[in-house]
């Protein structure tokens, strides 16, 4: 596959999964929008492993990434569909940006890390900054309830950022498909168990916008996207990659604004360009070698390379 085609088809579903998601609670119970999504995707990974026959380790560690990815994916991903009604969807992906400021933080205070440098606490700062510009916007947002749904989505990204620090410690090194299909059994019942508390009835009929967005999150959202964010990691240097957290954020809230009528006010651009340069304060020192290589006329790994 090609490595650029692959790269920007994680831009692609990153900055239209948050819409998607906004979208599928359209009609459908938040719960049994995310249930339907983990559902589809689950099918569809398991399918591929089988089909491809790729391995799926039941050893020790790979339960263990399992149980926990699957725990945290439930919680992480059944906040953000109930926040999802409250909040603009670009702002799902904002917040979602903050994610290595805030795994960063984590592996330093749980695992020890000695990796913030001063460059890092600032971004982290300045992330914190254009957070806080957020919520100032908050009560300005369309629903009485943006501000819980911030507050959800914040949690959210600060569970999901600690699980992949978790993850990194476990330290599996089971295929990334298998992986998904672990992750998404565990978190399954889970979200059925949420379903069926919180409203557990089938609607007479699913808008078709909401059933196409259901759909496109289970296959794309849950599956070819994390299978293509996996495939590049094993092709680019870090620098490359966090550069995705840049640009998504942006796509994701024009996307809002032009397809679902999102206002995007003076604040919220204010909060979103200061989380943004945070995450380019936070990366700098990989940002500067992609620059400096670039320079320097090495190979920027971005060409037509595939397997």
């Amino acid at each position: 596959m090609s490595i650029p085609i692959a790269y920007l088809g994680i831009i692609l579903i990153w900055s239209t999964t948050p819409l998607a998601i906004q979208w599928s609670t359209q009609g459908a119970s938040f719960a049994l929008a995310v249930f339907a999504r983990m559902l589809i995707g689950a099918v569809v990974a398991a399918l591929i492993v089988i089909v491809w026959r790729i391995r799926f380790p039941l050893h020790g560690r790979a339960r263990r990434a399992y149980l926990v990815g699957g725990l945290g994916l439930f919680v992480a991903m059944a906040l953000t569909y109930w926040a999802a009604r409250y909040v603009h969807s670009g702002l799902i992906s904002v917040l979602f940006g903050l994610s290595p400021l805030a795994a960063g933080l984590l592996a330093a205070l749980f695992l020890g890390e000695r990796s913030l440098t001063r460059l890092k606490l600032l971004g982290m700062l300045l992330g914190a900054g254009g957070l806080a510009t957020i919520f100032i916007h908050g009560d300005s947002l369309a629903h009485e309830n943006a501000l819980a749904g911030l507050i959800a989505l914040v949690i959210a990204v600060f569970i999901y950022s600690g699980c992949l620090v978790w993850l990194k410690h476990i330290g599996d090194d089971s295929p990334p498909l298998a992986t998904t299909v672990g992750t998404l059994t565990v978190s399954l019942p889970f979200f059925g168990l949420i379903w069926w508390f919180t409203d557990g009835q089938l609607p007479d009929m699913v808008p078709p916008r909401a059933g196409a967005a259901i759909v496109y999150l289970g296959v794309f959202g849950s599956v070819i996207g994390f299978a293509l964010y996996y495939y590049v990691i094993k092709h680019l240097e870090t620098a490359k990659i966090a550069l995705i957290t840049l640009i998504t954020p942006v796509i994701a809230l024009l996307l809002g604004h032009w397809l679902n009528d999102e206002s995007i006010g003076l604040r919220l651009w204010l909060g979103t360009g200061l989380i943004l340069f945070g995450l380019s304060v936070h990366q700098w020192e990989s940002l500067a070698g992609l620059i400096q290589s670039s320079r320097q006329g090495r190979p920027a790994g971005m060409g037509g390379e595939s397997d």
